[in-house]
């Protein structure tokens, strides 16, 4: 049973009923008293608690956008692109979710704990002062009383009766005061219920907000999710297929490294211990140089290196050789000595020493010595053995007929491609198709002889047992560059202008080949087989570059991006011709030359996402900009291919923010012309850098950034050494190509447009301007400053 009604009758009888049950009334409001003063207590702990993971969060999340993954090699692929930008879109993720947080704890505040300490002030506070002025008259009433009923009654009648009036005034006071208190004590037991419910009920609707919230975001980054966990996927994919590769090019170098030794520009390198005399009484010392000589020029490079020392690299010096002499160990107490004499130093001579008496030999072959018994360390390429496999009538033959029973009998098998036959059986049934006598023997599609397994199997090591890849050794590198840089429409016409140069059979068969991979790729939802795993199967197969070394298999990802795009626009590519009557042609991008980084729209781009999670931010942070030297930014532009001379940077617009970036030893673009195997590389670089000889580019004295291609809308800067300068550019300018938006924060425009307030934008390339009332990001290249 609850509290007892207080019926205000009984504030006139005053029954020792009626004070057990004003007291129980008020020892029910002082355990309420405690308790909510024990809740504000604890809500402010969960707000300095929440505050506390929200902080840790952030930092989490601080550092998550700071870190940025390094690649091996000169370009990434899209998959690792995004996979780079992921950190900085779960920063962003967890960045917005915790701005709900700190909405969801300052509601607290406003909607809990200011509302609850109201109530226990003024209305449990109230109530307090109520029982002390009752109480206080409660024990004069009855002193009053207890005096009153003491007087004598001799006292006169005028004295007794001025007392009673007294008396009766103190009761009706204690009467109306103790009416009062009792429907006081009534209205508050009543009042809590809503007024201490209340504030709960807008607490929880605050979490509730905010895990919704939380539910909408997530529910919002699933689709971005799915699609990394495919960039995730690709690249573990294409990492195993490079890891196999490496481990197989380090076993072979292990086993016979003389063999695998590098091509060089120098005639020899490698370390030798100089000689450095000093004066008496010290005697000599000798230290370790790297030393790397030119045959051609008869220059000598020396450069002190001390392993021991945590790497500390010296001052080098550089001579020209005059002659080289052996030393005997009669002449000096040290093996494998050689003296070099300089041609710029006379009377100056240098003792070397070698590591062994073999490098000794080598050194002096290399340098003109008398004992030139070895070969020099520039050793030519190997070739890769030629196998028995050739590129005729026959090996047409063999490839439909695989390709026949393959689509006849196991189009939809999982795995196609990607699972293994049993070797012994793969080669002799590769044997059998190769021989003239057996060939029309072997039945591939009805016999259950041959798995289908080994029927890819054996296709597959007949493309591998080419004398030269199918796509060549001469357009390797070419095929690779559009992969690396470039829009995805300048990447398929690049690659289209290549596989036009292709000899004609390579073509036809290459042609047949990628027909058949369509097909297989269009079963994918059967067979597993999508075309980033065909990729990864036949990248290896079709593409090989002539020299194996570590930053060749380093491109094993971007030979796989090749036959995804051949895979991808097999009609295209093989069904039409390029456009060859232009030597640079211009219709395959809506951008001028060297136009700032056009941001693609992903498929299935998410919709209704929030403004404050996804935006394009048109101002970044200080922090959010690298700040990367130029010898260290990432060449991901083509135009590195591009002339740094006057007369060039006039033919071709504004010079990259990498230029002469892969030309080795600080070359330039016509040492790096003069010894190119072919004019191919330049014809694909005006495929990929379209550029109107009419309309140069319209700032030359501001270097834009590389064209980078981003698979999703966010705002990352790009890398690039020089950016200009962060004050106002210009008041107006005019629009000299026209552009259409890509994102909500670009303008669209057409040639002529005037742009209001423009001013330079924080994000590389771009300038900030007004058209028509709308601010936004515009192309630096794209608009002439007035």
């Amino acid at each position: 049973m609850g509290l007892q009604p207080l019926e205000f009758s009984d504030c006139y009888l005053d029954s020792p009923w009626f004070r057990e049950r004003i007291r129980a009334h008020e020892a029910e409001l002082e355990r309420t008293n405690k308790f909510i003063k024990e809740l504000i207590k604890d809500g402010k702990n969960l707000i300095a608690a929440t505050k506390s993971l929200s902080a840790a969060q952030r930092k989490f999340a601080h550092s998550l956008r700071d870190f940025k993954f390094e690649f091996i090699g000169d370009a990434e692929t899209d998959d690792e692109r995004c996979i780079d930008a992921s950190l900085r879109e779960f920063s962003n993720f967890l960045k917005n979710l915790e701005e709900q947080r700190e909405i969801m704890a300052l509601s607290v505040t406003e909607t809990l704990i200011k509302p609850l300490e109201k109530f226990r002030k003024e209305q449990l506070g109230a109530v307090k002062e109520e029982k002390k002025k009752f109480d206080k008259e409660t024990e004069k009433n009855y002193s009053l009383i207890d005096k009153h009923l003491n007087l004598s009654a001799k006292k006169k009648d005028s004295h007794l009766q001025e007392a009673d009036i007294q008396v009766e005034q103190n009761r009706q006071h204690f009467y109306e005061l103790s009416l009062e208190y009792v429907c006081k004590l009534q209205e508050i037991q009543e009042r809590k219920k809503f007024e201490f419910v209340e504030p709960m009920l807008s607490f929880f609707q605050g979490m509730f907000t905010f895990y919704h919230q939380g539910h909408e975001l997530a529910k919002d980054f699933n689709h971005y999710k799915m699609e990394l966990q495919i960039n995730i996927q690709n690249t573990r994919n294409r990492f195993e297929g490079t890891r196999s590769e490496v481990e197989e090019l380090m076993n072979k170098i292990r086993q016979n490294p003389k063999d695998h030794k590098r091509a060089s520009q120098f005639t020899a390198e490698g370390y030798l211990y100089v000689q450095e005399k000093r004066p008496p009484p010290f005697g000599s010392s000798w230290v370790k140089h790297y030393c790397m000589y030119r045959k051609a020029a008869k220059k000598f490079n020396i450069i002190p290196f001390e392993h021991r020392s945590g790497g500390k690299l010296g001052d080098g010096e550089v001579f020209f050789l005059k002659e080289c002499i052996r030393r005997h160990t009669d002449s000096i107490d040290r093996r494998f000595c050689f003296d070099v004499e300089a041609a710029d130093r006379p009377g100056v001579s240098l003792t070397m020493q070698a590591f062994s008496e073999e490098e000794r030999k080598q050194w002096l072959e290399a340098l003109g010595g008398k004992e030139a018994l070895f070969p020099s360390f520039n050793r030519a390429i190997i070739p890769r053995p030629e196998g028995s496999a050739q590129l005729d009538k026959m090996g047409f033959t063999i490839l439909r007929k695989c390709i026949s029973a393959v689509e006849t009998r196991g189009i939809n098998d999982q795995g196609l491609y990607r699972v293994v036959g049993v070797s012994s059986k793969v080669q002799r049934l590769l044997s059998m198709l190769m021989d003239v006598k057996t060939c029309n023997e072997v039945d591939l599609e009805n016999s259950i002889d041959w798995e289908v397994k080994t029927i890819t199997s054996a296709l597959k090591q007949y493309l591998r047992s080419l004398p030269e890849p199918l796509m060549t050794y001469e357009l390797h590198g070419d095929f690779i560059v559009p992969a690396k840089s470039g829009s995805p429409e300048s990447r398929v016409n690049a690659i289209h202008f290549l596989v036009h140069k292709l000899p004609e059979k390579n073509k036809e068969m290459l042609d047949i080949l990628v027909k058949h991979l369509t097909n297989v790729s269009n079963h994918s939802k059967q067979n597993l087989m999508t075309v980033a795993n065909l990729g990864v199967v036949f990248g290896p197969t079709l593409m090989r570059p002539q020299e194996e070394t570590v930053a060749a298999i380093m491109d094993l990802k971007f030979q796989n991006i090749v036959v995804e795009i051949l895979i991808e626009n097999h009609e295209k590519i093989f069904r039409t011709l390029p456009d060859a009557t232009l030597p640079e042609p211009v219709t395959l991008s809506a951008s001028p030359p060297n136009a700032p980084p056009r941001q693609s729209k992903r498929q299935g781009q998410r919709t209704k996402r929030p403004v404050a999670v996804y935006n394009l931010c048109i101002e970044l942070e200080d922090g959010d900009r690298p700040n990367l030297p130029k010898e260290d930014t990432p060449p991901s532009s083509l135009d590195s291919f591009s002339s740094p001379s006057p007369t060039a940077a006039a033919a071709h617009g504004p010079p990259g923010p990498d230029k002469n970036h892969l030309l080795a030893d600080g070359g330039t673009f016509g040492d790096w012309a003069s010894t190119a195997a072919s004019q191919a590389r330049s014809s694909t670089v005006q495929w990929l850098n379209p550029q109107s000889p009419t309309t140069p580019s319209c700032n030359p004295a501001v270097t834009p950034p590389s064209p980078k291609l981003s698979s999703f809308p966010l705002s990352l800067p790009a890398a690039v050494a020089d950016r200009p300068p962060e004050s106002v550019i210009s008041r107006k300018a005019r629009a000299v190509y026209p552009c259409e938006a890509e994102h909500s924060s670009e303008l669209s425009f057409e040639i002529g447009a005037i742009f209001e307030d423009v001013q330079t934008s924080r994000e590389p390339g771009w300038l900030e301007g007004t058209l028509n009332g709308k601010r936004g990001l515009i192309p630096q290249n794209y608009v002439k400053l007035l």
